[in-house]
């Protein structure tokens, strides 16, 4: 089971808030905190006094902290990749390196005496993860995440976070990917318009964007990019993220029955797996509910992201649960009884025949 993840910013919030968002987290079993120290400016010694308490009081909710962090840096702080002692004695749980070294140096910290991880940029897109397996790293200790871009319009494509997730599925190694939250004001630099990895997920909710990274099948861990994401989004991202199955949400007709609407709601759904391009099938209402009428309304010619339900017309058909992939004619034999939401529309090219979901009534 993956870990769900938080970020913290000591520098520019206070420890108080810091640590009432740490405790909201842990909360809804979230497990991760990523922070950010790519740079020190003014008194080293009580910005690392106040990066470590933050980090203590995150080990004493049994979370893990893991610290992003620059080459640059270790020279700042007078410490070396092959001495990681500085993060043992700060509690931390890993070490993410924003840049890298040259893969040599990678793989030998993964061996350090302490069991830190070792965290590696995924979004690069290069040779990079395979350099640093030609080394025999411990890959108990290696881990991979992705960026996250406070720039509107620079987030990853998917097609490059698909290309860059498979470097590192290939070897069997920890992926973690950030979402954004539309209530946090703040990140680890002045300018942000919010901190997601994907570009398209950008203003999508919460919830969407981790049903999303979980349906790719290439992310184990998913982090808030920026700070303070609400309860309210931290409580959506753990029942999208811990629910047994995917779900979509629909916007209900205005003339829904009763029983479309057990059909659609109070059901497991299975993507009947000899599938057609035209249609999503899931097949089992009509036998649980063969008993039950049915009449046509609702008979309007179909659209892609409608949901169906096919009407007494349809002879032994009647009462089966379909999505509509492509627009169809309607013969009067199917109501038009819902549609998906239009934010997860895209989320049906990630439903997998075979495999089970539910359909949850939008609010």
């Amino acid at each position: 089971m993956g870990k769900l993840g938080i970020s913290v910013y000591p520098e520019r919030s206070t420890f108080e808030k810091d640590k009432a968002y740490l405790d909201l987290a842990h909360k809804y079993g979230f497990k991760r905190v990523f922070t950010s120290l790519l740079e020190i400016e003014g008194d080293k010694d009580q910005v690392l006094a106040g990066f470590k308490k933050v980090v203590d009081y995150a080990n004493s909710l049994d979370m893990e902290v893991m610290v992003d962090i620059n080459p640059g840096l270790f020279e700042q702080l007078g410490i070396s990749y092959d001495d990681l002692s500085f993060f043992d004695e700060m509690g931390a749980y890993g070490v993410r390196l924003d840049l890298g070294f040259t893969g040599a140096e990678e793989a030998k910290m993964t061996r350090n005496p302490y069991g830190i991880k070792i965290e590696i940029n995924m979004s690069q897109g290069t040779n990079y993860v395979d350099n640093i397996m030609s080394y025999s790293p411990n890959t108990n200790n290696l881990l991979g995440s992705h960026n996250f871009y406070p720039h509107r319009y620079s987030g990853l494509s998917y097609d490059h976070f698909v290309f860059c997730s498979k470097k590192f599925r290939k070897y069997n190694l920890n992926t973690m990917a950030f979402v954004n939250s539309h209530a946090a004001t703040f990140g680890p630099w002045p300018t942000q318009d919010g901190l997601c990895t994907l570009e398209d997920h950008r203003d999508l909710e919460i919830a969407t964007q981790v049903k999303h990274l979980i349906l790719t099948g290439l992310i184990d861990d998913i982090s808030v990019g920026n700070a303070y994401a609400s309860e309210a989004e931290l409580k959506a991202m753990a029942e999208a993220f811990f629910a047994e199955y995917p779900s979509l949400k629909v916007d209900p007709a205005d003339d829904i029955t009763v029983d479309e609407r057990i059909c659609l709601f109070d059901n497991l759904h299975s993507y009947r797996g000899d599938r057609s391009e035209y249609i999503l099938r899931s097949t089992m209402t009509r036998v649980y509910y063969k008993d039950k009428p049915f009449p046509a309304h609702n008979t309007k010619d179909m659209e892609h992201g409608d949901v169906l339900i096919d009407n007494v017309g349809y002879g032994q058909y009647k009462g089966e649960t379909q999505i509509a992939l492509k627009a169809m004619k309607n013969d009067g034999r199917v109501n038009v009884v819902g549609r998906i939401s239009d934010d997860e529309l895209f989320l049906l090219d990630f439903l997998k025949p075979w495999s089970s979901f539910k359909l949850i009534e939008n609010k």
